[in-house]
C-alpha cells in the first residue's frame, strides 16, 4: 500500500499473511561424508546413495532430477525429468527431440543434473555433456513403457503452444483408437534419449550449522577421477 493509502498491484497479489521464507530454518544432523568413505568412481557412489534414497528412505520418485540447459545465447531453462538408466557411461533420460530442452542441447550440449533428496539432506549435482542415445536403445526403452505413455509421446508436441486442453485430449483419443491396447505403437522419430557423460559429480551432505560436506569427483584426461572438497 502506498503512503496515500491507495492499494498497489502488489497488495492485490500478495495474501495478507503468508509464511516468511527467511524464517524457515532446519538443522541438518546427518552423519558426515568423508573422502575415505567414497567409492572409486562417482557412478558407484551415486548407486550407493540412490539405493539409500529408493530402498532405505523410500523417497517418492528418487529418480526425479532437475535438468538445466542453456541455448546458444546462454539463456538458461530447467525442468524436472525422470532418470531412466545410469552406468559408467552416463545418466540417461528420454524426451521429445523437438522440446525446449532438446533444442537447447542441440545448440549447447553442456548440461547439469540435480537430484534434490531433501528428506535425506542430500543432493547430487552432475555436470557433463549430453549426446543422443542410439535408436536401438531408444526403441527398447520405448517398448517397455506403458501403452498410454507410448501414445502420449505421439500426442504431445512437447513445449509447443496449444490452443486448449481439449485439443491435446482429442489428439490422444485419436491415437488410442488407431492403436488400441495390445497393438504395437511405433517409436516416434522425434522422440528418444540423451545420455549425459559426467565431467564432474558433486555429492552434498547437509551438516550442522550449515557446515555441509561437499565432495566433488572431477574427470581427469586419463579417465581417472580426482576428488576435491568444496567449502560449503
Amino acid at each position: 500500500m502506498r503512503q496515500d493509502g491507495r492499494v498497489t498491484d502488489a497488495d492485490a497479489v500478495l495474501p495478507g499473511s503468508f509464511p516468511d521464507p527467511a524464517a524457515m530454518r532446519k538443522q541438518y544432523r546427518a552423519e558426515g561424508l568423508s573422502e575415505a568413505g567414497l567409492a572409486a568412481t562417482p557412478v558407484e557412489q551415486f548407486a550407493r546413495w540412490f539405493q539409500d534414497a529408493a530402498v532405505e528412505a523410500h523417497l517418492f520418485e528418487p529418480n526425479a532430477m532437475v535438468v538445466a540447459t542453456a541455448d546458444a545465447e546462454g539463456r538458461p531453462s530447467s525442468r524436472t525429468v525422470l532418470l531412466k538408466h545410469f552406468d559408467e557411461q552416463g545418466f540417461v533420460f528420454y524426451t521429445n527431440y523437438e522440446s525446449r530442452k532438446a533444442r537447447d542441447l542441440a545448440e549447447n550440449p553442456y548440461v547439469s543434473l540435480l537430484f534434490p533428496w531433501h528428506p535425506m539432506a542430500r543432493q547430487v549435482v552432475v555436470r557433463g555433456v549430453a549426446r543422443r542415445t542410439g535408436r536401438d536403445e531408444t526403441a527398447a526403452y520405448f517398448r517397455a513403457r506403458p501403452h498410454g505413455s507410448q501414445l502420449g509421446a505421439w500426442a504431445s508436441a512437447q513445449s509447443s503452444v496449444i490452443a486448449t486442453r481439449a485439443d491435446l485430449d482429442a489428439s490422444y483419443a485419436e491415437l488410442a483408437a488407431r492403436y488400441p491396447e495390445g497393438e504395437q505403437v511405433p517409436v516416434p522419430p522425434h522422440w528418444g534419449g540423451f545420455r549425459v557423460a559426467p565431467q564432474s559429480v558433486e555429492f552434498w551432505q547437509g551438516r550442522l550449522n550449515r557446515l555441509h560436506d561437499r565432495l566433488r569427483y572431477v574427470a581427469e584426461p586419463d579417465g581417472s577421477w580426482r576428488v576435491e572438497r568444496l567449502s560449503p
